[in-house]
């Protein structure tokens, strides 16, 4: 008889796979001059804006992989933060 490579645990609850997340990149902080920021990188299918990087001052493009950062520290609250965010070409974010 052949053995099966089939796991036999038929109890575990099934989790699908979120692919937005694999391929949007994982929000993460970074604390840069002393500020703390919250960075989500943007794929290419989510990128359908054109946006003004703040580090360069040169458009983002629709389909151009990038990055949001909104600062976690704000006075005026998360909702704030979040509103206020930017979007920065990861080349440029790496160097600010």
């Amino acid at each position: 008889m052949t053995r099966s490579n089939r796991s036999r645990k038929r109890d575990a609850e099934y989790e699908p796979l979120d692919v937005e997340r694999l391929t949007g990149g994982f929000r993460r902080s970074e604390v840069r001059k002393g500020r703390e920021w919250t960075v989500q990188p943007i794929s290419t299918s989510n990128a359908t804006k054109v946006y003004i990087c703040p580090g360069c001052s040169l458009e983002i493009a629709p389909g151009v992989a990038h990055l949001a950062a909104w600062r976690n520290d704000g006075i005026l609250g998360d909702a704030a933060d979040v509103a206020d965010r930017r979007h920065w070409h990861d080349a440029c974010w790496k160097v600010s």
